[in-house]
């Protein structure tokens, strides 16, 4: 099948499957919404991996857009993140069968656009020129805000989470549309092939580069402007969720690279530096934030600003050292950390989605969210909980996971950069670093915490007790997510003549294949080598010696666990995710800035008896109180005044019109 049939065949099944889950009755719905979905992701990918493997394809519709013509291109960059939403794709529709079916029925409109939604996210990196691109984008962002506040009739919070989400997914496309339109009216054309060729200005250029880094950041989930993550992925349905965080997110790191990096041939240093401190900030911030989380899901979406932040550390340590000898460029170590960051984009697909549906499983079973009420699901959701462990595993980056591979190819080309005389790269590298090795340390206490108090001990809530484990499709869709982590994990070499054309699309970074081997996976221009393979082996050594060691060569005996001088543990006795992260709540209390609370309760007869005492913990978003109540307040000020404009004064609205065209005409007479 060709690229473009493939594509074509992902709007067909899309607009089919969603008029079907319209129209469908009730009990039907879920299997067309989520059959469709998975048939639509299917062909996206078939898509990617066709032009992975050295195809590409092009084409023009004219008169399909207004003032416009609609253009599809699609090379090695595009098929990637089309192959990784595909992917996504197949798996949550397979897993949405289930979650909406037996009694569980979502709205209509959740499942009707949730292929649409999958249709618009596979055709954005398959845009050829600008008027498409924005198209599409604006159709994927309008799908996601509605699928957010698909339950809002439920909660109220999921109103809230739409309206910021609905603000900061639109502020990001006014910068994106800001930037490229700026590009394409001094490039004189809106293709892509036009773009390249442009000769622009270096203030232009860097305009163009900050204002789409903005736009494509906050579709990212990068601080400051991730607030809308930790609101509105734990309000939408959980397939939906997990389409935002595991494939959504990552149209801001193509983004990037399509701009920065391909359209605009790369650029001087300090944008890359600029995107490397954002990066590192992000990482740093989310995985904190993650660790002190208690809302499961929650907690996923700060783990996803930690993970697009480790992302953007390698876009923007690749984007340093491919900015030209001049600057201290070295094209090995960049395509090296260029291909960590889309490594790891692709690991973290694979293990968000898992541990997404994860989440979504234990939702729908127990109706729960809050670490602190949960636990003792390992015996009543054995195969949620097994999964579920996988993609803790995947994403705390302990071997054999996937995620450890990418971030030890991310940590080898940050300490092979370290060498350099270069004064900036000599204070960049080490720091990057050090933010990779704490945030790593940060998931590992993350993922312990949500896997432990989460699924091991005695339920907190009745709910938890009487949890029972997903129907078959969900366990199934699960599955499948964690076959692709392991093999992400064991056989990371088979990933290398992808990365090498994804690099090779990319003529600042092009530099050959980065990776080679087979069971070894080895490094091309520098000394580091690795085999998970041998170390998934060892680690199953060990394991199987610790066993049998305890079953045959050591004296057991049967005692009660002391429990504070009782004879039975009890459920209040166990951590809790709050007392669990308390320690570190307080190492980073001067980030964190917690809020605690205790009331204490007096006898009635006595003001010296206690009855009660309740202490209360709670840890809100630090940058989000310090940064958007001034700005929200200084908008509802701007808001006030302009709305005393509109009196219903015809010659009013006619004269603001006249003086806006007056100053359109007088800004593009002074650019021209």
């Amino acid at each position: 099948m060709t690229i473009g049939w493939a594509l074509l065949g992902v709007v067909v099944v899309a607009g089919l499957g969603a008029l079907g889950a319209f129209v469908a009755a009730p009990r039907r719905r879920a299997l067309i919404a989520g059959l469709s979905t998975a048939a639509a992701g299917s062909l996206g990918g078939l898509a990617g991996v066709a032009a992975l493997s050295g195809r590409t394809f092009s084409t023009t519709i004219p008169a399909l857009l207004p003032l416009s013509e609609a253009s599809v291109a699609v090379d090695a960059l595009s098929g990637l993140f089309c192959l990784l939403i595909g992917g996504v794709s197949v798996v949550v529709g397979i897993y949405t069968i289930g979650y909406f079916g037996g009694g569980h029925a979502g709205s209509r409109s959740a499942q009707g656009l949730l292929p649409l939604f999958v249709a618009a996210m596979i055709l954005v990196p398959a845009a050829g020129n600008v008027t498409t691109f924005l198209v599409l984008w604006e159709l994927m962002a309008l799908a996601s805000l509605a699928l957010v506040l698909a339950e809002h009739r439920l909660r109220p919070a999921v109103r809230d989470a739409g309206v910021w989400y609905g603000a900061m997914t639109h502020a990001g496309l006014l910068a994106i549309l800001l930037g490229l339109v700026l590009f394409a009216s001094k490039a004189g054309g809106e293709s892509f092939a036009v773009l390249r060729q442009a000769g622009l200005s270096p203030t232009v250029r860097s305009l163009v580069f900050v204002l789409v880094f903005v736009g494509f950041g906050s579709k990212a989930g990068l601080v400051p402007l991730h607030v809308w993550l930790p609101r509105s992925h734990p309000e939408a349905p959980s397939p939906v969720s997990a389409l935002m965080s595991a494939a959504m997110v990552k149209l801001g790191l193509y983004g990037v690279l399509r701009v920065g990096l391909d359209l605009l041939g790369g650029g001087p240093r300090w944008w890359w530096l600029l995107v490397l401190i954002v990066g590192g900030a992000s990482a740093l911030y989310g995985v904190l934030q993650a660790t002190v989380a208690v809302d499961l899901k929650r907690l996923l979406a700060y783990s996803t600003t930690e993970n697009l932040g480790l992302s953007f550390i390698g876009v923007g340590a690749g984007g340093m050292f491919a900015a030209g000898p001049a600057q201290g460029g070295n094209r090995t170590l960049a395509s090296l950390l260029i291909a960590a960051a889309v490594l790891h984009a692709l690991n973290h697909a694979g293990f968000k989605t898992l541990l997404f549906l994860g989440a979504g499983s234990v939702l729908r079973s127990t109706g729960l969210r809050d670490l602190d009420s949960l636990g003792g699901l390992i015996a009543r959701m054995p195969a949620t909980a097994a999964l579920f462990g996988v993609g803790a595993l995947a994403a705390a980056a302990l071997p054999p996971g996937n995620g450890f591979v990418s971030e030890w190819l991310l940590v080898q080309g940050l300490i092979h950069g370290l060498p350099g005389a270069d004064a900036v790269v000599a204070v960049a590298m080490p720091l990057a670093v050090g933010v990779v090795a704490l945030t790593a340390g940060l998931g590992v206490a993350t993922f312990v915490k949500a896997f432990g108090v989460g699924f091991l001990a005695r339920p907190r809530s009745k709910a938890a007790a009487a949890a029972k484990e997903s129907p078959m499709s969900m366990r199934g869709a699960m599955l499948i997510a964690a076959v692709v982590c392991v093999g992400l994990a064991v056989v990371p070499a088979a990933l290398a003549p992808a990365l090498t054309r994804v690099l090779g699309s990319l003529p600042t970074v092009r530099d050959g294949s980065p990776l080679r081997g087979g069971v070894t996976l080895r490094l091309e221009g520098i000394q580091g080598s690795m085999s998970p393979l041998l170390i998934l082996a060892a680690l199953l050594v060990a394991a199987l010696l610790v066993v049998a060691l305890v079953r045959r060569g050591l004296p057991r005996r049967e005692s009660l666990v002391w429990g504070c001088g009782g004879t039975r543990l009890d459920p209040r006795m166990e951590y809790t995710a709050t007392s669990f992260a308390e320690p570190l709540t307080r190492v980073f209390d001067d980030v964190l800035q917690p809020e605690k609370d205790v009331d204490v309760t007096h006898h009635a007869e006595s003001q010296y008896l206690i009855e009660s005492v309740q202490y209360r913990q709670r840890v809100d978003d630090r940058l989000e109180n310090a940064l958007y109540p001034p700005v929200l307040a200084a908008g509802n000020k701007v808001g006030a005044v302009l709305s005393r404009l509109q009196n219903g004064s015809v010659h009013r609205y006619l004269a603001l019109g006249l003086t806006g065209l007056i100053v359109v005409l007088v800004v593009v007479g002074l650019t021209a």
